[in-house]
């Protein structure tokens, strides 16, 4: 019998999803990472760096058999059909991950995904959670974050669903466009609420 609660997380770069995490996590939340599942998979000799090396080739494994991320971001960002085919790559592993650390798991539980909707994970999540913030704000945070150039942002936020598509398909909204202070009242409020539904 299933006692857990699945909050999806997600939301574009640059919106504060991470803060909203270490919220929920500093709440009483379990937390999953997807980017660290996805870091644990690209380990060397793992079924997924197989099937990623057999579709972009040799090149983008290190000489210690391990995904070298940037070659292999070369290549899969270079396009869309690209990055959709990584994305059909990659998404099953994630997600068969997933099931493996929600046994055992209770209460409220934080799936903290960018890519919740391509994987298609949201329809097993019990609740979906979208951060939003304006695309002004969102690259100036990018761009200071990652220490890229302004295009290069926007380029990162143009191959990504849009606000819109986050917003109507998420069961609750929070907006990032004030200060980090305010972004934590409101998800502590958030984060309330659905607990109290939980019960």
């Amino acid at each position: 019998m299933k006692t857990y609660k699945l909050i999806g997380l997600t939301g574009q770069s640059g919106a504060g999803k991470s803060t909203v995490s270490e919220v929920f996590r500093g709440r009483g939340a379990s937390v999953i990472n997807a980017d660290e599942l996805v870091s644990e998979l690209y380990a060397s000799g793992s079924p997924c760096v197989k099937t990623i090396a057999a579709c972009f080739g040799a090149e983008v494994l290190t000489e210690s058999g391990e995904i070298d991320r940037k070659v292999l971001a070369a290549r899969a960002f270079s396009s869309a059909e690209n990055t959709a085919l990584l994305g059909k790559l990659v998404h099953p592993f994630v997600t068969a991950v997933l099931f493996e650390r929600l046994r055992g798991q209770s209460g409220p539980v934080v799936y903290d995904a960018p890519q919740l909707f391509e994987s298609g994970a949201d329809v097993i999540c019990d609740c979906v959670v979208s951060v939003v913030a304006d695309v002004d704000i969102r690259l100036e945070r990018i761009t200071e974050r990652d220490g890229i150039s302004r295009q290069k942002a926007l380029e990162r936020i143009n191959s990504q669903l849009n606000e819109a598509f986050f917003r109507e398909n998420a069961d609750y909204i929070l907006e990032n466009n004030e200060s980090v202070e305010a972004l934590k009242q409101n998800a502590v409020m958030l984060y309330e609420k659905i607990k109290a539904e939980v019960r």
